[in-house]
């Protein structure tokens, strides 16, 4: 069973998230975390909590199968564009400038790498 953790109106720009988002796509979750800890950007932090948090999730929805047992991945992760707040600055000869400060929503689905399902459990014939 997968679980789903959303990170709303996170204030950096869909753009600057989507490049470290996508070091950590289709990735097991002990990597994603160690790429996450290495990479110098503002965003790997909340991308590193938001990671942990899928983690926790699918650890409450499955709490027959142990954690160490498990063989978490990320399966999908989303960034959106969020709101923008416009601001002006003043610009030379009386003119204004427009300020667009964005933000982002991000999704991420953490998964087992092999489920167990009813097809794997062998019967008696």
């Amino acid at each position: 069973m997968q679980a789903v953790v959303k990170l709303k109106k996170s204030p950096i720009s869909p753009r600057k998230m989507r490049l470290v988002a996508d070091l950590i796509r289709g990735v097991s979750v002990s990597q994603a975390l160690r790429i996450l800890k290495h990479t110098p950007k503002r965003c790997a932090i909340h991308l590193e909590k938001l990671l942990l948090a899928g983690v926790d999730g699918w650890q409450t929805q499955n709490p027959a199968v142990g954690l160490a047992d498990a063989d978490l991945y990320v399966k999908i992760i989303h960034v959106d564009s969020g709101g923008m707040l416009k601001r002006i600055r003043p610009a030379p000869k009386g003119m204004a400038h427009r300020i667009r400060k964005r933000s982002n929503h991000v999704t991420l689905i953490v998964d087992d790498m092999q489920p167990a399902t009813l097809s794997d459990v062998p019967t008696e014939a």
